[in-house]
């Protein structure tokens, strides 16, 4: 899959910034800038995958367009220069594969230039055991790293963004028969404890699944199309609603290079393969590669929006359902591959979406959204580009979804490609069931269970 990836850094001062800028052989000093929202802030100079990489951030709260800005360590003929087109989504992570132009060595620097303005530096004697990263997130001092979290928030001792571990038991089992469903199985979502829909991206396919002893299988099989019956949607992630199943689409596999993020709306009780209505994301989300567009979606009802003081960043007002007519009974928080944003929309009849907020999910990828009513918490799960992590936010005291905890897989999981995340809307005995699908198929399983504490 083709990803972008994502991180931060603090300020060093102005004077600071420029007298590290002398040191550099033969070279005239570089202006140096006040910090900015856009900061150094984890690197990697030794044993990464697939190599060195530094990884920016932007503490700011709208875009940074980072494009053509260049990072060096201590040579200036060392250069490793951004795409054209890049940009940080607010709260995101950007993650350079610096090793594709230089590597890092164990008595280096790297320096992050827009043009010739020194944006951040920072230095070390001797490589780090895990990753040099800013503690906190974006704006404290540089330290050994915990761990290395490439892509999403960095793990601390003694404070600051740390990583936690799995709220459940560490043992996870595999969920389906050898080969049951092979590659490209994606999205999860629970329409009961009894009933789990899975969506499949080439080809675009809905899954319904039922307990089959201690793992599920397929009762219904549906291939997708479009609305007016034509197509292939590389269905990414799946909700069941009150009014219907929602899929989050990236393109037409049919015609598979070019971007095409829309949601998708089937009847569950029906067997046509066609959408009874769609909406097209692509005039509102940022320009994305036809493969790394919309992967995860969830849905949350507006009485508990409203309840918990939503804030509407269209009106800046809080959220009031009745400034989008037609929208149904709540909101559709879409999760963006190439950048790790959410994005939440009321979809409205004929096709009408409006953008309600937008939302860091802290992560390089978002790759599938759970909404767990009992807590009020939103899930964003990464898939082995962050190492397995999920991410939970909740509604904070002026009214935006922040981030509340970052936590890493069970330990009884590998690092797989896992596109899809669900939590069992139940608890037996002070545990829900949490199952995880595996893109890759690896060991020839695709679903993967285990246990959240209630």
């Amino acid at each position: 899959m083709l990803r972008t990836h994502w991180r931060g850094k603090a300020a060093c001062a102005a004077a600071a910034l420029s007298v590290l800028a002398l040191g550099l052989s033969g070279a005239a000093p570089a202006a140096a800038a006040e910090p900015g929202p856009v900061r150094i802030n984890e690197i990697e100079s030794n044993g990464g995958s697939p190599g060195d990489w530094v990884e920016l951030v932007n503490t700011g709260t709208t875009a940074a367009d980072v494009s053509g800005w260049v990072v060096k360590d201590n040579d200036n003929s060392h250069s490793y220069k951004v795409k054209s087109g890049t940009s940080i989504a607010p709260g995101g992570y950007l993650v350079l594969d610096v090793e594709s132009s230089y590597g890092l060595g164990s008595d280096d620097e790297v320096r992050l230039y827009k043009g010739s303005t020194l944006i951040d530096s920072y230095e070390w004697s001797e490589h780090a055991s895990t990753t040099y990263g800013r503690c906190a997130d974006g704006v404290g001092g540089f330290a050994t790293t915990t761990a290395s979290t490439r892509g999403s928030a960095n793990a601390c001792s003694g404070g600051g963004s740390s990583q936690g571990a799995w709220p459940g038991g560490s043992s996870v089992t595999v969920a389906d028969a050898s080969n049951a469903f092979g590659e490209n199985l994606s999205g999860l979502s629970f329409e009961s404890a009894g009933v789990l829909w899975a969506a499949n991206n080439g080809p675009g396919k809905l899954y319904r699944l039922v307990p089959n002893g201690s793992t599920w299988r397929a009762d219904v099989t549906r291939t997708l199309r479009y609305a007016n019956g034509s197509g292939d949607p590389d269905a990414e992630g799946v909700v069941f609603t009150p009014e219907g199943l929602f899929v989050a689409t990236e393109r037409d596999n049919s015609k598979s290079g070019t971007s095409l993020p829309k949601v998708l709306r089937f009847d569950p009780s029906g067997s046509s393969s066609n959408a009874t209505a769609e909406w097209n994301l692509k005039p509102d989300l940022p320009s994305v590669e036809a493969n790394s567009g919309p992967e995860g979606i969830s849905w949350i009802p507006d009485s508990f929006l409203t309840a918990h003081g939503f804030r509407d960043e269209r009106t800046g007002a809080p959220y009031s359902p009745g400034s989008y007519p037609g929208h149904g009974s709540g909101l559709f928080f879409v999760g963006l591959e190439a950048n790790g944003t959410i994005y939440a929309y009321a979809l409205s009849q004929g096709g009408a979406v409006a953008r309600v907020a937008t939302i860091p999910s802290g992560f390089s990828a978002a790759m599938d959204l759970e909404f767990e009513a009992s807590t009020g918490r939103l899930w964003a799960a990464c898939d082995d580009t962050c190492d397995g992590r999920t991410s939970t936010l909740a509604i904070n005291a002026a009214g935006k979804f922040t981030s509340t905890a970052v936590y890493a897989r069970p330990t009884g999981m590998g690092n797989f490609n896992n596109e899809g995340f669900a939590i069992a809307p139940t608890c037996s005995g002070g545990h829900k069931t949490a199952v995880w699908s595996d893109d890759a198929n690896d060991a020839n399983h695709a679903l993967r269970s285990g246990t959240l504490n209630c």
